[in-house]
């Protein structure tokens, strides 16, 4: 197996203040961790490269692309919404983010990789077509399915999302799609607070309540995803791989263990080799402790990788 590693240094441009949360020092973790354990030595390593206006302009309107432009500041930290602020390279950063999704589907799409993981921020899966919010600027893994779909023609492009947030903001761009099955678990009730509900037909809500653990998420996934994937018969797997969701993430309440990822990615890769000669392209969501952060990502590559978790 070929997995593909994209990032870029300017990742570690955008920052919020010394106190928040969503810091460059989450890369960092990762990309320890990573290079410890000799994962990171087993990938295929790239740098991304912009996402042009074109393909953020398939998912963001480009008025709402010229408002976020307006907004940059010239120096210090501008606030977008409570938790969501900007400095001078906030959109520098946002761009090679969605950039390396689009990079990793064409990898796959070209069969220079088999899988791709994409360590990357800002996050994007909170950023609806005409709103920035919950840390996200751009929506990068629906800047990556729009491109699957204009650049490879792909009809079936499934999105799962593991995160410990519901993907408000993926629901928003793709909601009533066809053409996209969006399959989400999270905490419930909890932030977004918007599309929780939803009823549409290409969209799989898997909440869990507070302290939900191993077993309970993997009934649930298996219960809720399982069914629709394998009806979809996905051209392309993407994963929103937020690692929030740990027991150890000072963020919310459910209880998963490094394995878990490990079990998640695994499955998400048995749809992908059945229906969509292997091609899935994972990007990082959330995730704010550093160590359980680093851990869950080794574990997610080892599976990309197609490395047991304990090895």
């Amino acid at each position: 197996m070929i997995t593909a590693y994209i990032t870029h240094p300017n990742c570690h441009l955008h920052h919020m203040g010394p106190e928040h949360p969503e810091s460059p020092l989450r890369l960092d973790a990762i990309r320890a961790r990573l290079m410890l354990s000799g994962v990171l030595q087993q990938t295929m390593q790239s740098d991304a490269v912009e996402a042009s206006e074109e393909q953020l302009a398939r998912v963001h309107p480009l008025r709402h692309l010229r408002a976020l432009d307006k907004c940059v500041p010239d120096h210090g930290i501008v606030t977008l919404d409570s938790d969501t602020m900007m400095n001078p390279d906030s959109l520098k950063a946002a761009r090679v983010a969605a950039g390396a999704v689009v990079r990793g589907v064409d990898q796959v799409f070209r069969g220079q990789a088999d899988n791709v993981f994409c360590a990357v921020r800002p996050p994007g899966h909170h950023a609806e077509a005409s709103d920035a919010m919950g840390f996200c600027f751009y929506n990068n893994v629906a800047v990556g399915a729009a491109h699957a779909r204009a650049k490879y023609g792909a009809r079936r492009i499934a999105i799962l999302d593991f995160d410990v947030h519901q993907c408000n903001g993926t629901i928003d761009i793709f909601k009533d799609d066809p053409e996209v099955l969006v399959c989400t678990s999270f905490q419930f009730p909890f932030y977004p607070w918007r599309y929780l509900r939803s009823e549409w037909q290409n969209v799989v809500n898997t909440p869990l309540n507070a302290g939900t653990d191993s077993a309970a998420f993997r009934q649930a996934i298996e219960d809720d995803w399982l069914p629709a994937l394998h009806a979809f018969k996905p051209e392309i797997v993407l994963l929103s791989s937020g690692f929030d969701a740990h027991r150890e993430d000072p963020m919310a309440e459910l209880c998963l263990e490094d394995e878990d990822y490990h079990w998640v990615t695994h499955m998400a890769l048995e749809i992908a080799a059945l229906y969509a000669d292997g091609r899935l392209v994972s990007v990082l969501e959330g995730g704010y402790d550093l160590d359980s952060l680093g851990r869950s990502t080794e574990a997610h590559l080892k599976a990309l990788l197609g490395l047991p978790f304990g090895e």
